[in-house]
């Protein structure tokens, strides 16, 4: 049940309230934990989108013995039919003993999900198709494993995070940097006072180019265009707003706001995750956010260019999240005697004998997992906890999208954890969710 102080209903959990609520509720486990001939069994993995990132997804998830993927899903019939035969050629390479049946495929994702043999489930789709989904599988009774950012809204992420608690269902969010040693030692050195007392973090990232108008062309014919919009508003089609129709390159969508908020949910889910994790803060967020930005004046791809956002959060540390010619790419930690600067293949400090420190048995050491698709089927089969629980990749995708609400109103916006609404601001408290296209609904 989620906390409350009086009368005022509140969101926020911590770890140990969520996890305690997550194995009450756990009462659907998949056949491979407590089948007949549990040891030996297998968990059985549906793949629900395979395009960029799900096709990354599932070759990781093919390399692990204790899976096998048995179903893949996409509204792109030829990103189907790709998928299934990478799978069906790694397993008939495997077989000795013909016993592999073969890779399902479908459009529908529901169909997937309907399967009782099902265990878990990866979910890499455009961002705007990441709550339906993942809230099905998880009343679906399937483990999940979903791409970050976690939720096109923050609406949407109450929902998923209360659902999968409320199912007991394994989650990992693919927030994989926190499966990463150097990270995890950089957030350790800073949660233990090593640089002091934290003052400011800064955190920056790259962003997308715009593109001009862009005219309609016919649908591509191993396209469900209507499924692929799905809850997002009705557009004509055209290649650039979708995916390309040969290759895996960069897809358009991720600059669309009707499909994502750009850069800042994309590498932002990231690095202001390691923020949160760093600073302590993954069940909270910020109390005051000031944002600008540079939006595209035309053509189709409308996110965010150059920006930055300032957090406040109630013990006065403050976030600065920026683009690469204000911020340095990474997050940079600073305190009162030091700091840690942390990226992908780097990590550096001052004074440089933090980075030969021990952290010491009686300090702070944070959750270990070197390797992110590992994690999350050790914790299927255990029910363990997860590197990224849900409501941990709700916070850090929250903290993204109340920067895209503040940059998009240019205004200076109280915000309250607790309850997660705005403070006497109605017009971005509107903008925490969005309306979603006949028949589709939360």
């Amino acid at each position: 049940m989620l906390k409350s102080r009086g009368t005022k209903k509140t969101n926020r959990l911590t770890r140990r309230e969520f996890l305690k609520c997550s194995a009450a509720a756990a009462t659907i486990v998949p056949a491979c934990v407590f089948g007949a001939e549990a040891p030996g069994n297998r968990i059985l993995v549906g793949c629900i989108g395979v395009g960029r990132m799900g096709l990354g997804d599932m070759k990781e998830v093919l390399g692990f013995k204790q899976a096998q993927v048995i179903a893949v899903c996409d509204v792109d019939s030829k990103r189907v039919k790709h998928a299934r035969g990478l799978v069906e050629t790694h397993y008939s390479r495997q077989s000795t003993t013909g016993t592999y049946k073969g890779c399902a495929t479908y459009k529908d994702f529901r169909n997937l999900l309907a399967r009782d043999d099902i265990d878990a489930v990866l979910i890499a789709t455009p961002d705007h198709w990441h709550a339906l989904p993942a809230i099905a599988a998880a009343k679906a009774g399937k483990d999940i494993f979903l791409q970050k950012p976690l939720t096109l809204t923050i609406k949407e992420g109450r929902v998923l995070s209360d659902t999968v608690r409320r199912y007991g269902r394994v989650f990992q969010v693919g927030s994989q940097q926190r499966s990463d040693s150097r990270f995890r030692f950089a957030c350790e050195l800073v949660r233990n006072g090593r640089i002091g007392k934290l003052h400011t973090v800064k955190v920056g990232f790259g962003v997308d180019p715009s593109t001009g108008p862009q005219p309609p062309m016919p649908v591509p014919e191993q396209l469900d265009y209507d499924m692929w919009l799905g809850p997002a508003p009705w557009a004509a089609y055209t290649e650039k707003r979708v995916h390309p129709q040969d290759g895996y390159g960069r897809p358009g969508w991720l600059r669309i706001a009707d499909y994502g908020a750009g850069m800042i949910t994309g590498w932002g889910s990231h690095h202001n995750d390691i923020a949160q994790w760093g600073m302590g803060t993954e069940y909270t967020g910020p109390v005051e956010i000031e944002g600008q930005a540079e939006y595209p004046k035309d053509g189709l791809w409308d996110v965010h260019g150059t920006f930055r956002i300032e957090y406040t959060y109630a013990n006065g540390v403050k976030v600065i999240c920026a683009d690469n010619e204000k911020n340095k790419q990474g997050i940079l930690f600073e305190g009162t005697q030091g700091w840690v600067y942390i990226k992908r293949g780097e990590i550096d400090a001052q004074p440089k004998s933090l980075l030969s420190s021990t952290i010491g048995p009686n300090e702070i050491h944070l959750y270990k997992s070197n390797n992110h698709k590992a994690n999350f089927l050790e914790c299927i089969k255990s029910r363990a906890e997860t590197a990224v629980l849900v409501e941990v990749g709700h916070r850090s995708c929250s903290i993204c999208l109340l920067g895209e609400i503040a940059m998009r109103l240019g205004q200076k916006l109280k915000w309250d954890p607790e309850i997660e609404q705005f403070n006497n601001n109605d017009e971005a408290n509107r903008m925490l969710s969005r309306a979603m296209r006949s028949p589709w609904q939360l």
